[in-house]
């Protein structure tokens, strides 16, 4: 009882203590991964789409029912 007492005397509960920082660390996870992703987009070049070899542009145009160039 006496150790309560005392805890609440200081003015701020150890669980409060706890409960900010917590708080504070997830907090600065959040807004260090918005600020890199943020940083990310600026600063990397889109990424390019590798080249469609010429099979699958054969594939893909028969399957849409127009003829392929060369047949």
């Amino acid at each position: 009882e006496s150790m309560t007492t005392e805890i609440n005397s200081k003015g701020v509960s150890a669980g409060l203590i706890v409960l900010l920082v917590v708080v504070g660390v997830v907090l600065t996870f959040i807004i260090g991964n918005t600020v890199l992703y943020i940083y990310a987009q600026k600063s990397a070049p889109p990424r390019k789409k590798k080249p469609v070899s010429k099979k699958k542009m054969k594939r893909e145009k028969l399957k849409q029912g127009v003829s392929a160039p060369g047949e």
